[in-house]
């Protein structure tokens, strides 16, 4: 259904250990939260790895030091309204990046997304843009996300997704071959209602505390 050189596994054992909170039906808005900002900033620096730096020297309080630091422009595009809650642990890692917003809806019926909402800096087609969607399920919003930036001009430009189901893997590549998709576990896959199984709920409404335990 898809192939396995677009998907980065990330097996680092705090990502599962914030996943297995993440994952609970018992865990609660607040550690959710919690469980959300650790699993974010670890994806991230993943999918930062090879940002592009330069050789600095920085002055210690004994002395130069020789140094590396990010060369490049970063900016972390959130799908609204789940990729808010991992927008600010993104932020804490690099204080530096410049943001933008694309806000889709999926219509319950069809699965399919629209757009309410998309604001992005200028210069993304210099930039390395990172896309934050917790939850890739049917993939729409995510590629629908990617199309928008690449209509803009965005070249280099990866995803981070807590939770993955091979559908929505399986559109990414179709449509945007050259993105790869940063997670840690990729789910059996969709059922009727095209939720994540087994998931771990509305992305959204458990960090918001709005709602039920619903697949997203």
């Amino acid at each position: 259904m898809y192939s396995l050189s677009v998907v980065r596994i990330i097996d680092h054992p705090l990502v599962h250990d914030a996943l297995a909170t993440l994952r609970d039906k018992r865990t609660t808005p607040e550690h959710f939260r919690r469980a959300a900002n650790r699993i974010s900033v670890l994806l991230a620096a993943e999918a930062l790895r090879d940002v592009p730096t330069s050789e600095v020297s920085v002055e210690t309080p004994h002395g130069p030091a020789a140094s590396r630091r990010v060369s490049t422009d970063v900016v972390v595009v959130p799908v609204l309204r789940a990729g808010l809650g991992m927008l600010e642990s993104v932020l804490a890692l690099v204080p530096s990046a410049r943001v933008g917003h694309i806000g889709l809806q999926r219509d319950e019926a069809t699965a399919v997304a629209s757009r309410y909402y998309s604001k992005l800096p200028p210069g993304v087609d210099r930039s390395f843009v990172l896309v934050i969607d917790p939850m890739l399920a049917t993939g729409g919003s995510a590629a629908t996300a990617l199309d928008l930036l690449r209509l803009v001009g965005a070249n280099h430009v990866r995803i981070i997704c807590i939770v993955a189901a091979p559908e929505g893997i399986g559109l990414v590549e179709q449509r945007h071959p050259d993105v790869t998709i940063y997670t840690p576990v990729v789910d059996r896959a969709l059922n009727d209602q095209k939720f994540i199984v087994p998931g771990l709920g509305d992305f959204g409404d458990r960090l918001y505390g709005t709602g039920g335990n619903l697949n997203s």
